[in-house]
């Protein structure tokens, strides 16, 4: 058998051994016999499968992906040397050639193979399934883009520029017998892959969902698939190739530096390429597990049904499970469900009827202020409190071990929130002895000294941690402070650059313009409290159209105002009755409510509290009368019921 054909020999047995692992269930003989058949890429000749092998791939062909716990137990695999040829391809046993010339050869020839595999991706399956959407009659083009990731710059990059550099230097061994410079020069653009892994997973059930959506497509691919080039292989068997390159570069790598001489002049070279490398797959491999990590915490969000804002990338799951909740009232317990974060607990009941969420979330909890501690209670053993800023809960846990667990769980949680909190005052500390503030007669008047973006890791209002992705620097031209977008989500005129709107943080903004915002708004996610305009309208006291007059009573804004029946003391302004947010809140309690004769067919009524004043105008004159009852009743403290512990009623 020639290189070229044991080469491909080589690609059926990785892949019947990955889909052995991949299996439920196998005989413990199988496993085993599978982790030895675990060669190498040396070639590159297609070399068609046995009967049996053939009608096995068949079977299994599109019926199952490729996961990325799959991908992480083959990388384990391809470390052991099992799937290196013990002797280097093109060379004869007996050879007295340099062994680390044996290992530059097998990496060349490799090269050669793998550059073939990446053109039967780019140029074959992308290039031809492309074809085919832009005629509308298979998939979308942009699937077709998502399925591929950045395939094309990896091919290009292989085929164009590292292959013809190791196929020059391999050629002019005999006068220069190194390879260390030409993979050190060439090793940081391998960080393209970091893309293509963590969007290999989404690309094998795009694959799967497309071909039983489209018959076209699934066609399309299993007559590529058909084809001699592909070695009745799938496609999502060829696209698993760059997933492993990188880790077979590092062991060839370490293999060569292992066996050159002391004084080779390539020492240096080699080991400094051999380093870079381990960046990369460092790098491919840290894709990898960001990738299970997000999977996982949206597996979590969609158990929470996705009702309330709390999809952020940036939450770090640390604990879940059941737990029993101690009723101070009747002193009973009932079972809840705790997700705890590693910036809030989410507090949850499971629901009676599963329908889309396993859970109904109850209360959020920050982390930050929060204390446990363990409780002796005899007639509820194993008992922890949780205290935080929104509430306190005396929890039991199943076992003495159990409720341990939980305790360190929150523990761990506190401690890592606090140690960044302690950054961040360290940070500041030194900015207030740097950086002069403005005093609050100067703000809005003159400029601020903005501080600058690298001496602080976190929002300086809301103190969550800055990412180039889900939360970016801002300055307040107010202040000079760096904040976060939610927490620069405001608009004031500003005296030092001619009274025009300027990006500012929420407690300038308070202070320039005397407005009121949602407290929720202070946090660093919208909140559980902070629902939409159409779910509010539903139970509330009243709400209808209004117009807020400006200061001179000339001019105003149109929005939904609303008096929810669970929070009947604050009134909430929309924009527009489907908002997902309200833009602004009026505390109620204390004003007084005015009457305005009728002006120019306006039906004016005014909120008034010591120098604030809020003037209305209703659509009609019984709409104004409505509005004026049920703010003065909410002005006067009166709801219509009292207000019972949620917990304590169920």
């Amino acid at each position: 058998m020639d290189g070229k054909a044991d080469c491909q020999q080589s690609v059926v047995k990785l892949v019947a051994a990955f889909e052995e692992h991949c299996r439920d269930s196998t005989s413990a003989q199988r496993d085993k016999q599978a982790g030895r058949q675990l060669p190498a890429f040396p070639a590159s000749q297609s070399h068609s499968l046995s009967r049996k092998e053939d009608e096995e791939e068949k079977g299994q062909q599109g019926q199952r992906g490729l996961s990325f716990k799959c991908l992480r137990s083959l990388r384990s695999k391809i470390r052991e040397d099992d799937w290196r040829r013990p002797q280097g391809p093109g060379l004869e046993p007996g050879s007295q050639e340099p062994e680390e010339k044996k290992i530059a050869l097998e990496l060349l020839e490799t090269e050669q193979a793998y550059v073939n595999r990446l053109h039967l991706l780019d140029q074959v399956f992308y290039t031809e399934l492309m074809k085919e959407a832009k005629t509308g009659k298979t998939v979308p083009e942009e699937v077709v883009k998502m399925i591929f990731s950045n395939i094309s710059s990896i091919y290009q990059f292989h085929a164009e520029f590292f292959l013809p550099e190791l196929q020059k230097r391999m050629e002019d061994w005999h006068h220069n017998p190194r390879i260390g410079d030409v993979i050190q020069k060439l090793a940081p653009f391998l960080k393209m892959y970091g893309e293509y892994v963590k969007n290999f997973d989404k690309a094998v059930e795009l694959i799967t969902a497309w071909s039983e959506k489209s018959p076209p497509f699934q066609e399309l691919i299993a007559d590529i698939q058909k084809r001699k080039v592909c070695a009745n292989l799938t496609l999502q068997h060829h696209m698993l190739e760059p997933v492993q390159r990188i880790p077979r570069y590092e062991l060839l790598l370490k293999d060569y530096v292992r066996k050159l001489p002391p004084q080779s002049p390539d020492r240096g070279d080699a080991e400094k390429a051999l380093e870079m490398i381990f960046m990369v797959a460092k790098h491919s491999n840290a894709a990898i597990a960001e990738m299970e990590r997000l999977q996982n915490l949206w597996v979590v969000y969609q158990r929470l049904g996705l009702e309330d804002d709390i999809v952020d990338p940036s939450n770090e799951l640390i604990k879940e499970g059941p737990i029993q909740k101690i009723s101070t009232r009747n002193n009973s317990t009932s079972e809840k469900y705790l997700f705890l974060f590693n910036n809030m607990l989410l507090y949850c009941v499971p629901k009676v009827i599963q329908v889309g969420a396993e859970f109904q979330v109850h209360l959020r909890m920050d982390v930050g202020g929060m204390k446990v501690r363990e409780l002796k209670d005899t007639e509820f053993p194993h008992t922890f409190l949780v205290s935080g800023k929104q509430r306190t809960l005396e929890l039991q846990a199943r076992s003495e071990e159990e409720m341990n667990a939980w305790i360190q769980a929150f523990q761990d949680a506190i401690d890592r929130k606090e140690k960044r909190s302690e950054t961040f005052k360290t940070a500041v500390h030194g900015l207030e002895t740097d950086t002069p503030a403005l005093k609050a007669e100067e703000l809005g008047r003159r400029a601020p000294q903005w501080v600058r973006d690298n001496l602080v890791t976190m929002c300086m209002r809301c103190r969550e941690p800055f990412n180039a992705i889900t939360r970016r620097r801002h300055h307040c031209r107010a202040c000079g402070y760096v904040v976060c977008a939610r927490c620069s989500d405001y608009k004031a005129e500003l005296q030092y650059d001619g009274n025009r709107p300027n990006r500012v943080c929420q407690e300038c903004f308070i202070f320039l313009t005397g407005h009121t915002v949602l407290e929720d708004r202070e946090g660093k996610h919208k909140g559980i409290l902070e629902k939409g305009a159409a779910e509010v309208s539903s139970r509330s006291l009243l709400c209808s159209s209004l117009q807020l007059l400006d200061k001179n009573g000339k001019g105003g804004t149109r929005g939904w105002f609303v008096i929810p029946q669970d929070d009947p003391l604050v009134l909430y302004i929309y924009a527009a009755p489907q908002d997902v947010r309200a833009h602004t809140s009026i505390p109620l309690l204390g004003y007084q409510v005015r009457d305005l004769p009728q002006s120019e067919s306006r039906h004016l009524f005014q909120l008034v509290q010591s120098r604030q004043v809020f003037t209305f105008v209703a659509d009609t004159e019984e709409l104004k009368r409505r509005w004026m009852k049920a703010m003065a009743r909410s002005a006067a403290g009166i709801t219509e019921e009292e207000e019972e512990d949620e917990d304590e009623a169920e």
